[in-house]
């Protein structure tokens, strides 16, 4: 939700080969969720190249088979800020601030 709301108001689309999970709390830290395995393993199937994951299910990864860890690239986050470098592609417009300073020049 997090990475679809910041789509919208960015303007900048998100990544379409990037699966995202975990829970949010409300300062911003990303928790753990169950079913790392699965997620993955489904991920792999539907093709996309890389899953991003709480850093506290690290442990969870001892079960993934190999040929999924080579073939996806997965990136462990703690905080919801380091979300958005990865998974969202550039504005499709200017932020604000550079609009009104290319009308005005």
């Amino acid at each position: 939700m997090f990475a679809a709301v910041s789509s919208l108001l960015l303007d900048a689309p998100v990544r379409p080969d990037v699966a995202i999970t975990g829970e949010i709390s409300l300062r911003g830290r990303v928790l753990p969720v169950p079913g790392i395995k699965e997620k993955l393993l489904a991920a792999h199937r539907a093709g996309l190249h890389e899953v991003v994951i709480p850093a506290k299910n690290r442990r969870d990864l001892d079960d993934v088979p190999d040929d999924v860890k080579n073939d996806v690239k997965i990136t462990m986050i703690s905080t919801i800020d380091e979300l958005l470098p990865i998974v969202l592609e550039p504005p499709r417009t200017p932020p604000p601030s550079e609009r009104v300073a290319a009308t005005e020049a």
